[in-house]
């Protein structure tokens, strides 16, 4: 029997007031239809969008896994947890991802969750050693299909979805139109929710996109001034490759700014480590390949900096809707040489931006970021922590800033004033009657000095 739910609770929980017109007719469209294609920009909520039907159709008293949400990369799972274990529902999810133990995951199925959320590589890796019973699947969801179905994905999603064999409702979501869906994917008659703008170059209303110029073909100085223009601003700077990614880090940080990095070389716990630093606000400038251009929903975002000019429209899209989220506002900068040009699916119309030619160098920002040995495999949460820091560290509420909790480890953002004093009064202490390691999480960027 399918529940019914209180969505009003579950936005509660969510903090969120209403639901917004395409969500409300994404869960129109799927109670309605079997198929489904889900067309959105980025940051519109498409995530809590498709979570609603599924928590719907999901039963109780049924002990086997029955939705699995497919999904890109490791952020956009982590991302859609999060937002569904936010929701407070009874149900139990599972994340199923590389870059961490298989062994790990394992366990976690060996109590079925209700719903597992997964990239395709790793998912078809738990099917094949038959980890978890595939025939109470009825819901799939394809998260950012278009991403997942390029080159090197479509092998393993073929097996995934013929492996599933009395899947009833399908979702697909995209902030992209795709022009055409392989066969395996077997779509009949979809029904399709279109909620993307009529120019396919901005996010949104919200989003405005401009130029900077840099009068050298090192564009390096002219980031410098901008940020430091910036003051602390939330910035993330687009780069094409690793090298280059590292290369800027390295660069800033020696003229004096406070950067995070993130690409797909880095160790899991290294990016985490990096992002949560980002989040929190330890540093407001983040240096990332496109790896970060798709699934990460950080508030507040207020520049996407083009450092290299985008590969493709679509990277451009899917960049540009880390900013401008929901009713936020933002503003896309194209970093151009004087050898570059504005690429042909943009306006050459926009506007350059114009900064004074020097600027000073921001204070540090007011928060540090603590990092504690004990994560969720210990049973340890954010109010935990929090009460912790607190009774233990003396600090005030208003010194605690963001705590995010991982398997294996925790971090949390205080006011940098207080940082020296409270990890004096925590050492030695314990959390849930377990001995705690606690230190100051540093960056990856000094590994590239």
């Amino acid at each position: 029997m399918e529940n019914t739910i209180n969505i009003p609770v579950l936005l509660e929980n969510l903090k969120i007031k209403q639901l917004n017109e395409m969500q409300h007719s994404v869960i129109d469209a799927v109670n309605e239809h079997d198929e489904v294609i889900v067309l959105a920009n980025t940051g519109s909520g498409k995530t809590l969008a498709f979570l609603l039907p599924i928590i719907q159709r999901l039963d109780s008293d049924k002990k086997y896994p029955q939705a699995l949400i497919m999904v890109p990369s490791r952020e956009l799972a982590l991302q859609i947890d999060e937002v569904f274990r936010k929701m407070g529902t009874s149900y139990k999810v599972t994340l199923c991802y590389g870059g961490h133990k298989r062994e790990i995951e394992e366990t976690n199925l060996v109590e079925a969750p209700a719903l597992i959320i997964g990239t395709a590589g790793r998912l078809a890796d738990h099917i094949r050693r038959k980890n978890f019973d595939v025939s109470g699947i009825t819901t799939l969801v394809l998260d950012e299909f278009d991403k997942s179905l390029e080159l090197g994905f479509l092998e393993e999603m073929e097996f995934i979805l013929n492996s599933l064999k009395n899947v009833e409702k399908k979702i697909l979501t995209s902030a992209t139109q795709a022009e055409e869906f392989p066969a395996f994917i077997q779509l009949k008659k979809p029904y399709t929710v279109n909620f993307l703008t009529d120019e396919a170059h901005a996010s949104n209303a919200a989003l405005e996109v401009m130029t900077l110029h840099s009068p050298e073909k090192d564009k390096i100085n002219t980031l410098f001034n901008f940020l430091c223009f910036a003051n602390h601003r939330p910035c993330i700077v687009f780069c094409n490759h690793r090298e280059s990614v590292e290369r800027v880090c390295k660069l800033l940080a020696e003229k004096g700014l406070r950067v995070a990095y993130y690409h797909g070389g880095m160790e899991q716990r290294e990016r985490e480590s990096e992002l949560c630093m980002f989040k929190n606000g330890t540093s407001n400038i983040l240096i990332t390949t496109d790896l970060a251009s798709r699934g990460l929903d950080i508030p507040g975002v207020r520049y996407i900096i083009h450092y290299h000019l985008p590969l493709s429209e679509d990277v451009f899209t899917h960049r540009n809707g880390r900013t401008a989220r929901m009713h936020d506002f933002g503003t896309a900068i194209l970093l151009l040489s004087e050898e570059e040009r504005i690429p042909d699916y943009i306006a050459k119309d926009v506007a350059e931006i114009n900064i004074p030619e020097t600027n000073d160098i921001p204070l540090k920002t007011q928060w540090t970021t603590l990092h504690f040995s004990v994560g969720k495999k210990d049973k340890v949460n954010k109010i935990d922590i929090v009460g912790f820091l607190s009774q233990r560290g003396e600090l005030k509420k208003d010194d605690i800033g963001l705590v995010e909790i991982k398997d294996f480890y925790a971090f949390a953002a205080v006011r940098r004033s207080k940082a020296g004093e409270t990890l004096r009064l925590v050492q030695n202490e314990k959390i849930k009657n377990k001995k705690v390691k606690i230190g100051i999480a540093t960056s990856m960027v000094k590994e590239l000095n």
